[in-house]
């Protein structure tokens, strides 16, 4: 059997997501590292933001999968990506993720990405985004998703801010639609 049948056979018969059980943003967090090496790099030893784009979406991919009990989500929109500052070779990249928001089969996960020098313990932040996923079913439609339940009140805060964001988002792009010049 070659690996793609494997895989399709892996996921056929998925088990039921109980959309009644929330999480908190605690629930599906993730951390991502990985030393930076030539392959990496451009001609002057900086990072391409390509790969630490590649990354953040690799490594928002699995907090939402975490989520949703679904190995299939796909990325709907890229917010936001800002580059800070650079990442050298040999410097150790971390992206840490966690969900900030969970409509009804979209989560926005938020990233924050650092470098450490691993001689001088030189941590910069070099990179944040925001990423929003769709979960989607066996037949690759949208599905429902559980909820996502502050554990505290600083979760709270987090998806307070992220519903307050959406909202601005969705009032922009309607205001977009209605002008599209």
């Amino acid at each position: 059997m070659n690996p793609f049948e494997r895989i399709a056979n892996r996921y056929k018969n998925l088990p039921e997501v109980d959309l009644t059980q929330g999480h908190s943003i605690a629930y599906s967090r993730s951390t991502t590292r990985r030393n930076m090496e030539l392959i990496d790099a451009n001609s002057q030893g900086n990072v391409h933001g390509g790969v630490i784009m590649r990354m953040v979406d690799e490594a928002a991919a699995v907090v939402a999968i975490k989520h949703c009990h679904r190995p299939y989500v796909v990325t709907a929109r890229v917010e936001r990506f800002d580059f800070l500052a650079p990442a050298f070779i040999g410097d150790v990249v971390t992206v840490h993720c966690e969900l900030h928001y969970a409509g009804r089969t979209s989560m926005d996960v938020g990233v924050e990405v650092t470098a450490e020098d691993l001689i001088t313990r030189e941590v910069r932040k070099i990179a944040s985004s925001n990423v929003i996923y769709v979960a989607l079913d066996e037949n690759r439609k949208p599905t429902p998703i559980p909820p996502l339940e502050p554990a505290d009140d600083e979760e709270r805060a987090i998806i307070e801010r992220a519903s307050i964001r959406r909202l601005h988002t969705q009032k922009l792009e309607q205001l977009l639609k209605e002008n599209p010049s």
